[in-house]
């Protein structure tokens, strides 16, 4: 991967930060079931805070708008943003209790996630501020767990000021057509592709992208440990493979995918501004974010399990070195 230009690429990411509570076991429990886990650790998370420090990590000058509330959970999350090197000007202090996960990991490094949001709920109104934060960054990179008052404000701050859309849409629920309008580049799992979509889980993946395709006109389908899809109205469809690892830890593996897509997608932005113009750029693009989603998982945790840009490039050159593009 190499640069845009000479200059370092610049995303503002508006979303949630929690602090998650992490219990690990052998197994996942069902419904009503108790089980007894084998260790318990306290990491910075939340989607907005892990795809912002991602994003810092990956090269990018990130800035943050978000609330945390006015307790130590708060004062950790802020330290864990300005400690990676994301601007927290628009970072607000609420009272009352900050967004909290309760994270189950098993054996096989499959997650379950519960979040209280907390302060999170309180991100309603943006200001002038935060309007010049995205207006001045390349790539606007958004979630679902703000309120959605929020995410269209921003988008639409963003779509005004030729600020490129990318909306990871977790957790999943169907969209107004006023978001989905402003959205430039759709980020999604299998399961939030059939709740945005409004199709079965099982449906075909080529089913699931005609469907988003007819709501936005980019989307990134990610599989887990079997890479991504990339889709548009252009016609193009690219299926790149995740690299082989062992997995310790999946629960940030997404976040870093998302933030360091963000972060290549400005750098190889064409001339048009809307993303990479020739194929063998949107690949590189895609591998690069599928490296960082890999070289997280090697790590337990959330926020400080996330790669630096060195960590993602070295991954990416020892997995698809002379791979076709």
């Amino acid at each position: 991967m190499t640069r845009r230009g000479t200059g370092t690429s610049r995303v503002a990411v508006v979303g949630s930060a929690n602090l998650d509570l992490v219990v690990t076991t052998p197994q996942l429990p069902r419904p009503g079931e108790t089980m007894l886990g084998e260790g318990f650790r306290m990491v910075p998370g939340g989607k907005g805070a892990n795809q912002a420090v991602a994003a810092a990590r990956a090269g990018a000058d990130c800035a943050f708008v978000g609330a945390v509330g006015d307790d130590d959970f708060g004062r950790t999350l802020r330290e864990n943003l300005t400690s990676a090197g994301v601007d927290v000007r628009g970072l607000r202090e609420l009272p009352g209790p900050s967004g909290v996960a309760l994270i189950a990991v098993d054996a096989s490094a499959e997650n379950l996630i519960v979040v209280a949001p907390g302060a999170n709920a309180g991100l309603a109104d943006l200001d002038d501020a935060d309007r010049a934060t995205i207006a001045g960054a390349d790539v606007l990179l958004t979630q679902l767990e703000v309120p959605l008052p929020a995410v269209t404000r921003a988008a639409r701050w963003a779509h005004d000021a030729g600020t490129t859309v990318v909306l990871n849409a977790a957790p999943a629920r169907q969209l107004p057509a006023e978001l989905l309008d402003l959205v430039d580049l759709l980020v999604v799992n299998q399961h939030e592709a059939a709740v945005v979509a409004g199709r079965p889980e099982s449906a075909e993946a080529d089913g699931s992208l005609d469907a988003l395709l007819a709501l936005v006109p980019r989307v990134v389908l990610t599989l887990g440990a079997r890479g991504a899809i990339y889709a548009d109205r252009d016609g193009r469809r690219l299926a790149v493979a995740a690299p082989t690892i062992d997995a310790v830890d999946t629960t940030a593996a997404g976040d870093a995918f998302t933030g360091a897509l963000a972060v290549a997608w400005a750098e190889r932005a064409g001339p048009d501004t809307t993303g990479p113009d020739s194929t063998g750029a949107l690949t590189d693009v895609l591998r690069w974010a599928c490296a960082a989603g890999a070289a997280c998982a090697l790590r337990p945790g959330a926020g400080t399990a996330l790669p630096t840009r060195t960590e993602i490039d070295a991954l990416f050159a020892t997995t698809y070195a002379g791979a076709d593009r």
